[in-house]
C-alpha cells in the first residue's frame, strides 16, 4: 500500500466519532478514502450529518505521527506485516457479513488468504484443569482435519484453544488465528509473549486497533464481533454466566453461525454459561467429530477398530481395565473426605495413589483440597 492511500484509510479510521457504519456510508457515496477527503463540507454533510463533516474536514490529533509508526510498522517486516481496508480484494468476506466490519484490519504472521474452514474457540480465562485439557485437545482434533483455529490469545482457554491448533496442523497451514484487543507492536496479555511468537510463525495475529493501541478494556469485547465472525462455528468449552465468551457466542448466532457448547459439571460455576447456552439452542458437543460433522467438514480418518479384549473408554479412547480409583472419583471435582467414603481407601494410601495418578496426567489437583479426573476430549 503506497502512503498516500494508506494515509486516506488511516485519517477515515481515526477521524473522531466516524464509526465502520457512518465510513461505509461515505465510501459508497464518493468512492475511496480520497475521494471523501476531497469533499466540501456541504457534500460530507448530507451522507453522515454536519458534525462529522466538520471533523472530517482536519486531520485527527495525533495523525501524522500514527501514519509514521504504522508506516515504520510496515517496513521492519514487510513479508509477515500487511495492512487490508475494506478495498483490498484479501480482506477476509467473511468479515463483511457483519454490520461494522473494520475499515483497516493489520494482520501479522503467515500472509495468506483467510481459511475457508474455520472454527472459533473460546472459554474462561479462569479455566480448570480439564477446561484446558479440553480446549487443546479439541482444537488439535480440528485442526488435525485442517480446520483453523480462532480465538482471542487470552488466558486461559484461548492461550489452549492457540496451542492446540499449533499441535494438530500440518505445517504448512494456517494453524490458528489470533484476534488481539491491541495495536499489533503490543503483545496482552504479557505472559503469552512467546506465545505470539508462535502463532505469527504457525498463522496470523489480526486486529482492527492502531499501531500503540493499549488493551483498553472496551476492546476486548469488541473484537470478540470479528472472532465470531471468521469461524463458520463457535464452540465455548466453559464459560461463567456473566463472561465475554457468552458474548462471543451471541455475536456468532446473530451473524448466522453455529454455537456450540461443551456441557460441565452442574456443580461448577464454569459450566453453568454452557448449560445456559445450551438451554439457548446451542448444539451440545462431547467431541471435535461432532463439530467437524455438524459443519459438514471433512472428518479424519477414523481410528482402527480396538483389539479384542480392550473396552472403550467413556471418550472415545481404550483401556484394558478401568482404574478403579478413576471410576470412583467420576469426573465431577472431589474432596478426599467423600472418595475416601466411596473406595473405603485409607487416606495416605489413597493420598499417595492421586499423586501418582497426578504425575501422570489423568487427575487434576484443584483449589479447596480437591481433585478431578482428566478426560480426554
Amino acid at each position: 500500500m503506497q502512503r498516500d492511500e494508506l494515509a486516506g484509510w488511516l485519517r477515515l479510521a481515526l477521524t473522531p466519532q466516524l464509526g465502520p457504519v457512518a465510513a461505509r456510508r461515505l465510501l459508497a457515496a464518493f468512492g475511496l478514502p480520497e475521494a471523501i477527503l476531497a469533499q466540501g463540507e456541504a457534500a460530507l454533510a448530507k451522507a453522515v450529518g454536519s458534525p462529522l463533516a466538520q471533523a472530517l474536514r482536519q486531520p485527527p490529533e495525533g495523525f501524522e505521527a500514527q501514519l509514521e509508526a504504522t508506516l515504520a510498522w510496515l517496513a521492519a517486516d514487510p513479508d509477515h506485516r500487511q495492512v487490508l481496508t475494506l478495498g483490498d480484494p484479501d480482506y477476509p468476506t467473511a468479515l463483511l457479513t457483519i454490520a461494522d466490519p473494520p475499515l483497516m484490519l493489520y494482520r501479522m504472521g503467515r500472509i495468506a488468504a483467510a481459511p475457508q474452514r474455520a472454527v472459533a474457540v473460546v472459554g474462561s480465562r479462569n479455566a480448570t484443569p480439564q477446561g484446558l485439557q479440553n480446549a487443546r485437545r479439541f482444537s488439535s482434533a480440528l485442526a488435525e482435519a485442517g480446520v483453523t483455529v480462532v480465538s482471542g490469545m487470552a488466558l486461559g482457554i484461548d492461550g489452549a484453544a492457540h496451542e492446540g491448533a499449533m499441535d494438530g496442523a500440518a505445517p504448512d497451514a494456517v494453524a490458528t488465528i489470533a484476534v488481539v484487543g491491541t495495536g499489533l507492536d503490543r503483545v496482552y496479555p504479557k505472559p503469552h509473549l512467546e506465545l505470539a511468537h508462535r502463532i505469527a510463525a504457525r498463522g496470523m495475529i489480526l486486529s482492527e486497533y492502531p499501531i500503540g493501541t493499549p488493551p483498553l478494556a472496551p476492546n476486548f469485547p469488541r473484537r470478540n464481533r470479528l472472532i465470531a465472525a471468521l469461524g463458520q462455528g463457535t464452540l465455548v468449552v466453559e464459560a461463567a454466566l456473566q463472561s465475554g465468551s457468552l458474548i462471543t457466542a451471541r455475536l456468532a448466532a446473530e451473524c448466522g453461525r453455529e454455537v456450540f457448547a461443551i456441557p460441565g459439571s452442574i456443580h461448577s460455576p464454569h459450566a453453568r454459561g454452557c448449560h445456559a447456552l445450551l438451554r439457548q439452542g446451542a448444539k451440545l458437543v462431547e467431541s471435535a467429530q461432532d463439530v467437524l460433522e455438524d459443519l459438514r467438514f471433512v472428518l479424519p480418518a477414523a481410528p482402527a477398530p480396538a483389539p479384542d479384549g480392550e473396552a472403550e473408554g467413556p471418550e472415545g479412547g481404550t483401556t484394558a481395565t478401568e482404574d478403579p480409583l478413576l471410576a470412583a472419583m467420576g469426573y465431577d471435582p472431589i474432596g478426599l473426605d467423600d472418595l475416601i467414603a466411596r473406595t473405603g481407601i485409607p487416606a495416605p494410601r489413597l493420598q499417595a495413589r492421586l499423586l501418582e495418578l497426578e504425575l501422570a496426567g489423568e487427575v487434576a489437583r484443584l483449589p479447596g483440597g480437591r481433585f478431578q479426573r482428566q478426560a480426554s476430549a
